[in-house]
C-alpha cells in the first residue's frame, strides 16, 4: 500500500500560509530578489535540485516537460539525490510539506516532480 501525503508545490515568492506545514526550497539557486531572512522556509535541499544543465537545457518550456521529468527522475537516482527524496518524504510523513521554488509556473516546475515523486512508491522512476 502506498501513503499519499499532504504535499503541495508554492511559489516562495507567494506569503506563507497556515496549511504549509514545513516549508522546503528545492531550487539550487537562491530566489532572486529575496532576503534569506524574509524567506521563511525551514530547509533549503539543494541536494534535489536539477542539475546545472538539465535546467538551461529544460528552460521551462512546457513541451519539453514531459522530456524533462523523465531526465529528472534519472539524475534523482544518484545516492546523494535519492536519500534527500527520501528525507523529503519522511518530513511528509509527519505532515504537510510544501516545496517552493521561484519559478513562474510551479506546475511544470521540478518542485512539481518531486511532489508526485514523494507521492508515489518506492520503485521509481
Amino acid at each position: 500500500m502506498v501513503t499519499r501525503y499532504d504535499v503541495k508545490v508554492r511559489r516562495i515568492y507567494e506569503g506563507v500560509l497556515e496549511t504549509d506545514g514545513t516549508r522546503i526550497l528545492v531550487d539550487r539557486l537562491w530566489p532572486r530578489g529575496l532576503a534569506k531572512e524574509k524567506a521563511s522556509i525551514d530547509e533549503w535541499c539543494k541536494a534535489v535540485a536539477p542539475s546545472p544543465a538539465l535546467r538551461k537545457w529544460y528552460g521551462h518550456d512546457p513541451g519539453l516537460f514531459e522530456d524533462f521529468s523523465r531526465r529528472y527522475r534519472i539524475e534523482l537516482q544518484a545516492p546523494e539525490s535519492s536519500a534527500a527524496v527520501e528525507r523529503l518524504r519522511t518530513t511528509a510523513g509527519r505532515g504537510p510539506l510544501t516545496l517552493l521554488t521561484a519559478t513562474k509556473d510551479p506546475n511544470i516546475s521540478a518542485a512539481a516532480v518531486l511532489c508526485a515523486l514523494i507521492n508515489e512508491g518506492r520503485e521509481w522512476p
